[in-house]
């Protein structure tokens, strides 16, 4: 694939073993950082997400299921869930919320790329859905989940946990993005038009992380209450 093939192990500049062995003395020393400055809830999401990217998404889903990219989102949704856990230390419905809104998030973003590298996708036969069930198709389903995405992200809003200077700057955003995503139905350069999709993701959950960290509040739905980090 274009898209990997100047990557180190593509490249035989580190050999498996060395990469392995590195991404485990990584994974070792953070999960204990984790453990020790943070909370157990956070690191066994953590965890979670590490088995299902790694086992689940990376060694089966991706390369035998149209729908393994909705699988690894969810490996994809774990460090902001983490972040927020770490700090709460409960899973609540803020963090359902955030968990809701980066694994829908994610879908549009990765069907994007699907689109846009189409060739590479198909001659590594991996049956992401453009390839299995069509461009078209992956149209759809990207404006609906964008749809869900806003749907999400209105949520924190609603529930308390941000003001309206954030769902105020999210929804411009959002817009803008379905708006992109709604004009690929009669577009005529598929791959231009992905890679406009793709950078308006980009866009789109930058502000949200910079919306969410600025503009939160301290007390969320009744009977539950956020507190801030020391």
């Amino acid at each position: 694939m274009r898209r990997t093939c100047d990557r180190v192990l593509a490249k035989g500049l580190m050999s498996p073993g060395v990469a392995v062995f590195y991404a485990s003395v990584l994974g070792i020393v953070g999960t204990m950082l984790l453990w020790t400055i943070a909370n157990m809830l956070s690191v066994a999401i953590v965890l979670v997400g590490f088995t299902i990217y790694v086992c689940v998404y990376s060694m089966y889903a991706k390369r035998c299921s149209t729908y393994g990219m909705l699988i690894g989102s969810l490996a994809g949704a774990a460090p902001p869930l983490a972040g927020y856990c770490a700090i709460t230390n409960r899973f609540d419905m803020g963090a359902l919320i955030l968990l809701s809104i980066f694994v829908l998030w994610q879908m549009p973003h990765a069907y994007a790329i699907a689109i846009f590298r189409f060739n590479d996708y198909t001659a590594a036969a991996i049956p992401v859905l453009p390839v299995k069930e069509g461009i078209l198709i992956a149209k759809k389903h990207i404006i609906g989940y964008i749809l869900a995405f806003m749907a999400a992200v209105l949520m924190l809003t609603l529930f308390g946990y941000t003001g309206y200077n954030y769902l105020a700057v999210v929804a411009v955003f959002c817009l803008f993005w379905l708006s992109i995503a709604w004009s690929g139905c009669k577009a005529s350069d598929d791959r231009l038009w992905a890679k406009k999709q793709f950078i308006l993701s980009i866009l789109t959950v930058f502000a949200l992380s910079i919306m969410m960290s600025i503009d939160f509040t301290v007390s969320a739905a009744p009977g539950m209450l956020l507190t801030r980090a020391p």
